[in-house]
């Protein structure tokens, strides 16, 4: 049977969910966790891909254009790169399987300079469910691209968290009415 449905769990590292992360977004990002699992279990559960694209910096990158934007965050090699909380027990427990890996990104979309395209395509990989963070950065910037290449989308609010409130009612807004994602209860 041919896999059609892969979920993408987003920069859900500690950087951006930790209290004490670089550039976290906090309790609401911590409030996605159990969601986040419940999901990547189903996913495995019916053979579907669960896809972690992870944001990848180096210290002091002078040619990145968020150098500029942010504060240093997900380094290479460090605690702020990896899964926040019981993401990370429960990667490596699946990492063996061949429809769970962890992909480097380092833009805002997991599409930008990854071969994501191409390995959701072998796959026959048509819709896209989206969680982690920022719904407002990452997730939409990754949402608009996917549009753009013609999947469909299903956003798990429950499942993500925005930089504030009303950030994060503008991307959900955006995700229905701008690129027609599905919205998941």
């Amino acid at each position: 049977m041919t896999t059609k449905r892969a979920l993408l769990i987003i920069d859900y590292t500690n950087d951006f969910v930790a209290d004490d992360g670089a550039l976290t977004l906090g309790k609401p990002a911590q409030a996605a966790e159990p969601t986040i699992i419940n999901l990547a279990n189903q996913f495995v559960e019916r053979g579907d891909v669960v896809i972690l694209p992870t944001d990848l910096h180096q210290q002091d990158d002078p040619y990145h254009p968020e150098s500029n934007l942010f504060p240093p965050h997900n380094l290479k090699n460090t605690w702020g790169r990896e899964f926040y909380g019981q993401l990370q027990p429960w990667y490596n427990e699946h990492q063996a399987n061949p429809n769970v890996w962890e992909m480097d990104k380092t833009r805002y979309s997991s599409f930008a300079g990854t071969d994501l395209d191409l390995q959701l395509r072998a796959r026959g990989i048509t819709e896209l469910h989206l969680t982690g963070v920022a719904s407002d950065i990452c997730l939409l910037h990754t949402a608009v691209n996917a549009y753009n290449l013609g999947y469909q989308l299903v956003i798990h609010p429950k499942a993500t968290a925005g930089f504030s409130p009303e950030n994060q009612e503008f991307a959900l807004q955006h995700f229905q009415n701008a690129i027609g994602a599905r919205i998941a209860d």
